[in-house]
């Protein structure tokens, strides 16, 4: 029986809500046909199980989708030689080049130059303050800026290429989107020559080192882990500190129990990460190679297919009192930074980030609050991530 497909995103997102239907599809078990807003029709998958296969199974490619009008969130085509957008071997060779400066010990020695930074961002303001001009945004533009070796001058018109980059309507154009690569592209083309002539102690030299020395990276390989790198660096941990904050203020119980017992912000940041919506719609595509089933459907060769990855993290069958937070959570396996090869590979800095942030929010500004009420926070519109436009806090 052919399935008839429903327009997706189910409705415009409500601040950090998430819409019904996806309880509803995991009840039902099955993958749901929708119409993507660019690109046509795809399966969604919404249950945890199914999505870690379709993020683990070699039969799911994402390098089929990049450069072809699949179905996706947003204007614009996948560039070929991005790392999303790569299939194994060629994704673990150059994913082995940038893990190696994100490994969970490297990222830690990070620790005190990124304290120093929170503290400098919070010495800098005074109650009132847009937490999310002064400290959300600033804190990984700055950290991933210091990472790659890029000038403070140029941090800002990173920020702006970004978000046209993750823009997902709004009267954003693929022209648009074009143009905002190809300006981190000449930015970044800029950066390596000057590594070649005056290495330096940051990620961007070692990169430029494996391309000239060891010949592990082609010219254009270079240049799209560099553009990649440098938006995803700090766009999804900027969105999520601002959503945190807004978790966390609009319930005072929550807050005084962090400020009350610091040493659980490392579970509390991991609780946070299950629980909070991130996207406002699916995208990177995996396009099936061959006939399989997913929860009682036949997937076709050549269906795309993409998970819903908030959902995933909702699912009660994997999590206990899934829709609610919990901060003593023994076991939390969610998927927020995703899953198999494409696990995000920046996931120990995020994780470094937000703990460090929140550990020095609850030492420095115990009565930190919200200066106006939840209900009347301003939400980004036009992006396919959830975010706060501002955040007036007050302490």
């Amino acid at each position: 029986m052919e399935v008839q497909p429903v327009p997706y995103p189910f409705a415009d997102p409500v601040a950090l809500r998430l819409h019904p239907r996806f309880a509803e599809l995991r009840d039902s078990g099955a993958p749901v046909r929708v119409t993507m807003p660019y690109g046509g029709d795809a399966w969604l998958v919404t249950r945890y199980e199914q999505t870690r296969f379709v993020l683990s199974d070699p039969r799911f490619s994402r390098a089929a989708a990049a450069g072809a009008d699949v179905p996706r969130g947003r204007p614009g085509l996948e560039p070929a030689g991005n790392l999303l957008a790569m299939d194994p071997p060629e994704h673990h060779r150059i994913r082995g080049l940038v893990a190696k400066a994100f490994t969970a010990r490297r990222v830690e020695l990070l620790q005190p130059r990124v304290r120093e930074i929170a503290d400098t961002l919070l010495d800098a303001i005074g109650p009132p303050a847009d937490f999310a001009s002064a400290v959300a945004w600033e804190l990984p533009v700055q950290v991933i800026g210091e990472l790659l070796g890029v000038p403070p001058g140029e941090r800002r018109m990173v920020r702006r290429c970004t978000e046209t980059l993750v823009a997902s309507g709004g009267g954003v154009a693929p022209a648009d989107v074009a143009e905002a690569r190809g300006k981190l592209a000449g930015a970044l083309k800029t950066l390596i020559a000057q590594r070649r002539t005056e290495p330096a102690d940051d990620l961007l030299t070692a990169l430029v080192a494996a391309r000239d020395e060891d010949d592990r990276l082609t010219d254009n390989e270079l240049l799209m882990l560099g553009v990649a790198l440098l938006a995803g660096g700090h766009e999804t941990t900027a969105n999520l500190i601002g959503s945190f904050l807004v978790e966390l203020l609009s319930d005072r119980e929550r807050w005084t129990a962090l400020v009350a017992r610091p040493e659980v912000i490392p579970s509390a940041v991991e609780e946070l990460l299950r629980f909070v919506p991130l996207v406002t719609v699916a995208d990177l595509a995996r396009i099936a190679t061959e006939d399989l089933e997913i929860g009682g459907r036949i997937i076709r060769a050549g269906d795309a297919v993409l998970v819903q990855l908030d959902s995933a993290n909702r699912d009660e069958s994997v999590f206990s009192s899934a829709g609610e937070l919990d901060f003593t959570r023994e076991v939390n396996h969610h998927l927020a930074f995703g899953f198999g090869v494409h696990h995000c590979v920046g996931a120990p800095l995020a994780r470094l980030e937000l703990r460090v942030l929140l550990s020095t929010l609850v030492r420095r500004l115990p009565g930190l609050r919200l200066a106006i009420p939840a209900a009347d926070l301003e939400w980004r519109r036009g992006g396919l991530m959830r975010g706060v436009t501002s955040l007036p806090v007050t302490w």
